[in-house]
């Protein structure tokens, strides 16, 4: 680690917009401090894909935090009342949605970038080929970034933080061209709403549906790992 380097915190999943989004941050040379959540979702294995990824990428350092949504539930990544559906289209906020989810996130993101004197948060929304969610827009991001600069002290003290979202705009497809050429190993990822324990995917819910549809339209062959 160079101490000339910016420093990022950077919010990783173990999917495959997050993980393209710290090959990124690492690439435009920030000194990058990856942040996941067990949060009560169902599936665990992108916990163990997000650790071996920040590994892989040199991340200055990884944090699990753990907090608990699934005392709220309301979404079905993590009330047990409520399936993970398989993908179907429509224009309705799908049951996959959690509530509040990224601000949640960009929260402890924000609190952890003030403890590093860090001024960049990378988030890996997108809103192109995603299921509908409102916390994946820029307008949403926007409103993010201004209240953290109104609410923190080295916000109010000039030191202002600029919420990076390099995905925002970009096509699946064109996620995984990027991805590629910074060298990230897609077979790693793990994005599935129901994957195993081996981090094997389901193949049939929304995540799965943009993902295989993105590797296709990139013209590259689908290296996830399937449930048989």
């Amino acid at each position: 680690m160079s101490n000339n380097k910016t420093k990022a915190v950077v919010l990783l999943s173990g999917g495959l917009d997050s993980t393209t989004t710290l090959a990124i941050a690492q690439s435009q040379n920030f000194d990058c401090f990856a942040l996941s959540f067990d949060y009560g979702q169902k599936q665990k294995s992108e916990l163990k894909a997000a650790a071996n990824i920040a590994l892989q990428f040199n991340a200055t350092e990884h944090r699990v935090m753990k907090i608990s949504l699934s005392d709220i539930g309301g979404s079905a990544l993590t009330d047990d009342k409520i399936d993970v559906p398989d993908f179907v289209e429509s224009t309705n906020i799908p049951v996959t949605y959690v509530p509040a989810r990224n601000t949640i996130f960009l929260s402890y993101a924000l609190a952890w970038a003030e403890v590093l004197n860090c001024q960049h948060i990378f988030i890996g929304v997108n809103a192109l080929d995603y299921s509908g969610y409102p916390d994946c827009r820029q307008e949403y991001i926007n409103a993010f970034a201004t209240m953290a600069n109104l609410a923190t002290k080295q916000g109010v003290e000039g030191n202002k933080t600029t919420i990076h979202t390099p995905l925002i705009q970009l096509s699946k497809a064109q996620i995984i061209h990027q991805g590629l050429s910074l060298g990230v190993n897609y077979a790693k990822t793990t994005t599935c709403y129901q994957a195993n324990d081996q981090g094997e995917a389901c193949g049939v819910c929304d995540a799965c549906e943009y993902r295989k549809l993105g590797f296709t339209e990139a013209g590259i062959k689908d290296p996830t790992r399937y449930q048989k």
